[in-house]
């Protein structure tokens, strides 16, 4: 089922759904999802700043996926910007690695 988000709320409301239709207390579900109860409290009830890395480790945790539609054209631009993430994480890990060879001799 797909739900339109538009704000924070939106995504609290999705996720508190998603945790008691799958019968967890919020003590249970930020357990096993490995977050505190007090982030995942937050989250649900729609805090406008929380942890993106948080809130993408709760979201896989229930099961809920994130799909973003763009406007036409953009597909395009969004595969230029993934491929230039990519180019620059591996030239850093190279970076690393050489520093840690250095390191070692």
């Amino acid at each position: 089922m797909e739900i339109e988000i538009r704000g924070a709320g939106d995504i609290g409301a999705a996720v508190r759904a998603a945790r008691k239709s799958q019968k967890l207390r919020q003590d249970d579900a930020a357990g096993a999802i490995g977050v505190s109860e007090s982030f995942l409290g937050k989250v649900e009830s729609g805090a406008e700043s929380v942890q993106w890395g948080k809130l993408f480790q709760v979201l896989e945790g229930l099961g809920v996926h994130v799909i973003v539609d763009v406007p036409d054209g953009v597909g395009e631009r969004y595969a230029s910007e993934k491929m230039g993430q990519y180019g620059r994480a591996a030239r850093a890990e190279k970076r690393r690695r050489d520093k840690e060879q250095q390191g070692e001799s």
